[in-house]
């Protein structure tokens, strides 16, 4: 147990407080006022919807560790935004976007894989020092990051149990996971409002997600009607429906693994966490072939967007920027592992011409997942997320 200086420890009190924040940057966002206009036209308002939480740590307002939001958002909101953002997908249209987004994913997890080895290569000649006295221990700690990165939480408990990693290294890896992720993310949401130059400078052909991106539009727009209070009833129904459906197939199939195949636990299928996404994802994409998928004309996927952005503050508020000082020689080992993973993602986007958007969602379909991904996609545009959804849902699978 540890001693909390919060001045807030209320999480009712918290809740308002991350809405208000949310409704803020939302407002002066859509603002007409040219001061707004060129601040969002440089720091894009997706960025401070995880920054402006994170100062609420970082200034000890809050304890994270005493909260239960982040596990409401990513238990219940979670599932039923990856329901409502894959109700309406056309798989025709996915699949017409190309080898190159699956190109640009595996490259993701290839750089992940192949920079945490490199980046301790990389110190253990230049600075040895920063690697420290025991390289045996940090080595095993950076697996539990590149369970994190490839896999999600699940696979980063897996690699703490399997690589036998003690609390003190994986407390401080679990700091390095959070804020070199979030960093990279910062950067990638300043390029996707700059993603046409960056199109233009890679000569890439983005014909495919712009036709993606057009049909969505204009099936939605074909159903598209006013709202009713009964619609949001259904739309609310269905994704919280289907979300107790999956908590419940999960909560027979994880432990139902972990009884008769323990064996299999070092790949995360015992992981309780990891069954709910995929069948949540599954029984959204069962739907986009029902007449379910209607429910986007209502609104489905903006309400989806909704919890996802609430998700997205609740894993704002646990990154602490002052722990950079407190492990500073770990941070430049992460943020040299970032390097190469971002750096190999340019040169084979460079290589094979793929667009920004590819890029981007392709690499926090690895380092973010389920959470990241579809925000990523519909930064660029809403009726993209699905994309991110599938990619992320793909790096679950891959990595575990």
């Amino acid at each position: 147990m540890h001693e909390s200086h919060a001045l807030i420890s209320n999480d009712a009190t918290l809740f308002g407080i991350l809405a208000a924040m949310l409704g803020v940057i939302f407002y002066t966002s859509q603002s007409s006022n040219p001061a707004f206009k060129k601040f969002y036209s440089v720091i894009p308002a997706l960025l401070l919807c995880y920054f402006l939480p994170s100062l609420l740590t970082t200034f000890q307002i809050i304890d994270p560790s005493e909260s239960r939001l982040y596990f409401m958002a990513s238990r219940y909101l979670l599932p039923a935004a990856l329901i409502l953002l894959t109700l309406s997908i056309d798989f025709n249209e996915v699949v017409k976007l190309g080898p190159k987004a699956l190109i640009m994913f595996f490259t993701g997890t290839v750089g992940v894989i192949i920079g945490g080895p490199l980046s301790i290569l990389f110190f253990s000649v230049v600075a040895p020092d920063v690697v420290g006295a025991n390289p045996e221990e940090i080595w095993r700690g950076m697996t539990t990051v590149a369970g994190s990165w490839i896999g999600g939480g699940a696979n980063q408990a897996a690699m703490k149990e399997v690589f036998e990693v003690s609390e003190d290294i994986f407390s401080a890896m679990v700091t390095v996971d959070v804020l070199v992720a979030e960093l990279w993310m910062a950067f990638l949401l300043i390029g996707v409002a700059k993603h046409k130059n960056i199109d233009r400078a890679f000569k890439a052909d983005a014909t495919a997600v712009d036709s993606l991106q057009n049909k969505m539009e204009a099936y939605t727009a074909s159903i598209a009607k006013v709202t009713s209070f009964n619609d949001l009833i259904f739309i609310l129904a269905l994704a919280f429906g289907a979300t107790g459906l999956a908590h419940w197939m999960s909560d027979g199939i994880a432990p139902y693994i972990a009884e008769n195949y323990p064996v299999l636990s070092k790949f995360s299928l015992t992981s309780g966490f990891f069954w709910l996404v995929v069948i949540a994802t599954t029984i959204g994409i069962a739907l986009s072939f029902t007449k379910a998928r209607n429910l986007e004309g209502a609104g489905a996927s903006k309400v989806g967007s909704v919890f996802i952005y609430i998700l997205v503050a609740t894993i704002g508020m646990s990154m602490n920027v002052m722990e950079i000082f407190h492990n500073p020689g770990l941070f430049g080992v992460g943020l040299v592992w970032m390097v190469i993973h971002v750096g190999l993602m340019f040169l084979v986007a460079k290589i094979i011409r793929a667009p920004y958007f590819f890029l981007a969602v392709g690499s926090k379909a690895n380092i973010g997942g389920a959470a990241s991904a579809p925000v990523v996609a519909a930064a660029f545009h809403p009726a993209l997320a699905p994309v991110g959804v599938l990619l992320a849902v793909l790096g679950y699978a891959l990595g575990t």
